[in-house]
Formats: structure tokens, C-alpha cells, sequence
């Protein structure tokens, strides 16, 4: 089934980008664009896309205020909207999942990722940008504390020691690609081992096992500061 588009951003040259990068996709196809939000949401709301890209400096209405409207709390039948931006800032992140975005990269995040975001979120997945979900885990393991993680030893949700080296790559922020290359195994066998890992902990998606990583304590090497594995 094929995964139909709407492409939103001012700017054009950035929508003719992601127009060729996802059109080239088997399964995806782009059916509309619109260079301000209140263009964004018409055309939305009439075409209802299985996935919006929403940039958030836009004329009109802006991508967060679009996103609200769109698939925010309350919102009949929303949307799956996936925030594409520039602007790395925690509070346009909190705005964006907040208002019902199920994922939120920054531009720069490369093809392969953008097109990871849609699948996932087609699928009713969530996708965020590595380096922004590592600093905000990371926001999120110190606040949380040592009281949070009781019961939470890997041996007793029954993760492997394989299993439990893929958690700490993801919680990371490698993708699936950079955790096959870090482990030397196959990128279809880091796949197997995630949704083994989906299973044992219950979570939806990567984001949850990330999550999970660092609320247990696996991560606390990585939680003490910002500089954690050095990655971008």
C-alpha cells in the first residue's frame, strides 16, 4: 500500500528535495505540497495525507500551531505528522510531540532517516532525530533519579547480553545501519534482535527502548553529561 505525502515548507527548494528523495522510495509517493500553513492545513485536511513532513517557520500559521490542529489532543480522526526543521531548540521539540507530531528531525538528519520517519510513522511508529532524543533521555535520566529504576535489571525482562548491547546502541542514537556496522552483524539480524527487545520490554518503538535504557540505570555512564559517546 502506498504511503501518500504532504510536503510543507516555505521554502522550495526543500520540498523539491524531499519530493525526489521520496518519490524515488517504492511505497511512497508525494500528493500535495504547500508553502505556508494555512496552505498546509487545507490542503491536509482535503487530501488527508497517511503522513505530513511539517516544517515550523512557515507564513500563515506556523508547522507547531498547523500540527495542533491537526493531530493534537481532541482531534477527531487526527493526522500522523512527522516535524522536519532547522532549528535544533528543546522547546519547539516539547511543542511539536505535545501537539500530537509523531516524530520530529532536523533537516540535516539525511535521506535515509527521513525516510525511516515516514515508514514509522505510516505504521503508527514514532521516530525523533538520534542526537535530540539522546539529550532529552539524557534531560530525563537525571531528573528521574535512582528511584525510578527498581526492578529494571535487563536479566529480569530476560534480554540477552547481545540484546542488551543493541538497547545501549540505540539508546546511543545509532541508527539500525551504525548499530550493525559498531556490532559486526547483519543489518537484518539488528532487526530481529529489536523486535526481540520489543517484546521483553513492551515498547512500540525505539524511542520507548531508549527510554527504558536510560530510566533503568543501563545508561548512567552515558547520563552524567553531554559529552556521553561523543556522536555528532
Amino acid at each position: 500500500m502506498t504511503i501518500r505525502v504532504l510536503l510543507a515548507d516555505d521554502q522550495s527548494m526543500v520540498r523539491t528535495g524531499f519530493r525526489y528523495i521520496l518519490d524515488a522510495e517504492d511505497g511512497i509517493e508525494v500528493v500535495a505540497e504547500a508553502g505556508d500553513g494555512i496552505e498546509a492545513l487545507r490542503l491536509a485536511r482535503e487530501v488527508r495525507p497517511d503522513v505530513c513532513l511539517m516544517d515550523i517557520r512557515m507564513p500563515g500559521i506556523d508547522g507547531l500551531e498547523v500540527t495542533r490542529r491537526l493531530a493534537g489532543p481532541g482531534v477527531p480522526d487526527p493526522l500522523k505528522v512527522v516535524v522536519v526543521t532547522t532549528f535544533d531548540l528543546d522547546e519547539y521539540v516539547h511543542a511539536a510531540l505535545a501537539g500530537g507530531a509523531v516524530g520530529f528531525l532536523l533537516k540535516d538528519a539525511g535521506p535515509p532517516l527521513l525516510i525511516e520517519a515516514v515508514r514509522a510513522a505510516a505504521r503508527g511508529d514514532a521516530l525523533v532525530s538520534p542526537r535530540i532524543t539522546v539529550r532529552l533521555l539524557r534531560h530525563f535520566a537525571r531528573q528521574s533519579g535512582a528511584a525510578a529504576r527498581g526492578g529494571a535489571d535487563p536479566r529480569e525482562r530476560g534480554l540477552t547480553d547481545r540484546e542488551v548491547d543493541i538497547v545501549r546502541a540505540v539508546a546511543e542514537g545509532l541508527t539500525n545501519v551504525e548499530v550493525a556496522e559498531r556490532l559486526f552483524v547483519s543489518l537484518s539480524t539488528v532487526k530481529t534482535h529489536l523486535a526481540s527487545v520489543q517484546g521483553k520490554l513492551h515498547a512500540r518503538n525505539r524511542v520507548e527502548i531508549a527510554a527504558w535504557a536510560y530510566r533503568s540505570g543501563l545508561m548512567d555512564g552515558e547520563a552524567e553529561g553531554e559529552g556521553g559517546t561523543g556522536r555528532r
